[in-house]
């Protein structure tokens, strides 16, 4: 149940929301899908689902757009506004109506309001819900099918802590079982504990389509090894040379730029010097999205000062 995107592209007027995008997302891992406010995920996504038409190009699930699927809610669930909700329904009624028009059973809405966590609060009005709640009422929706594919925008927006490791678990355990995720978030480091696979856009155009630990991997090159050894003035000696800085951090700790981890140790081998830590530093996940899409940024922020009488006029 693959989602499939072939040169996909959706202006608005002048505007190109997104720009000749192709990416496959595959079932049995969870793929995260980052980029920059306004480059783009929300429409591509809306395109995924039918709900805009593109301008050139196409997407389909499992080799069909979303309008041939036969019973669509079965075959994908979707979150892209959890407040989408009508706010004087309780949970319980909210998703029993979404049932009514699926065939499917009170029995499956109790399930998922109970896989949600919304038992206690499932007869409550959802309009008096909280962000998190309303979270785990759109997530409620989108399972509410048993659906192949599942698509989430921000899902964890709103949760809290034990929220977001439940979410993380949730779609960690979906694609488990061999079932497609395509999940966008602007929290990095929960993407870089749950997606396997990154799809990243900017300005509507594809960035990477990579592994996770490859996207850092290659932020990360060039970083730093850091080096602990009880000779260390001895090992300093060892590796230092035009193309080798190192610098002593503290007392036995060492860090060298210029050389990988491997190539400190075997140098420190050669000298027969004695080593108590070996590590390289890699950059975070939000480091190395910063890294790539530091260009594509839509807006940036900047400081206001008595030189921009206009631009202050215009804030007040």
């Amino acid at each position: 149940m693959a989602i499939e995107a072939n040169g996909l592209t959706k202006r608005y007027g002048e505007k190109v929301a997104v720009d000749d995008l192709t990416f496959t997302v595959k079932p049995g891992i969870v793929t995260g899908f980052l980029g920059p406010n306004g480059a783009g995920k929300s429409t591509t996504m809306r395109v995924i689902l039918g709900l805009d038409r593109p301008t050139a190009g196409h997407a389909t699930v499992n080799g069909k757009p979303y309008r041939d699927l036969p019973a669509p809610l079965h075959e994908i669930g979707a979150m892209l506004e959890a407040r989408a909700i009508h706010t004087g329904r309780s949970a319980y009624h909210h998703l029993v109506a979404m049932a009514q028009t699926h065939g499917i059973g009170r029995a499956r809405v109790r399930e998922v309001i109970d896989l949600v966590g919304l038992t206690d609060v499932a007869r409550k009005r959802a309009g008096g819900f909280s962000l998190g709640m309303g979270q785990r009422l759109g997530i409620a929706s989108a399972l509410l099918g048993d659906p192949a594919t599942l698509i989430l925008d921000e899902p964890a927006n709103g949760l809290d802590p034990e929220g977001i490791r439940w979410i993380r678990n949730l779609l960690k355990g979906f694609a488990a079982e061999g079932r497609t995720v395509f999940v966008s978030s602007h929290l990095m480091a929960e993407m870089a504990q749950t997606a396997d696979h990154l799809i990243v856009i900017g300005r509507g155009r594809l960035i990477a389509d990579t592994s996770v630990s490859d996207f850092v991997a290659q932020a990360s090159h060039g970083a730093a090894v850091l080096v602990r050894s009880p000779q260390a003035t001895e090992l300093r000696e060892v590796l230092v040379s035009p193309d080798v800085t190192v610098s002593a951090r503290e007392p036995g700790l060492l860090e060298v730029h210029g050389l990988t981890s491997a190539q400190v140790g075997e140098a420190a081998a050669r000298a027969g010097l004695v080593l108590h830590e070996l590590v390289p530093q890699q950059a975070s996940l939000e480091e190395a999205f910063m890294q790539m899409t530091g260009g594509e940024v839509e807006y940036h922020a900047g400081a206001l000062g008595a030189s921009e009488p206009e631009l202050v006029e215009d804030l007040a």
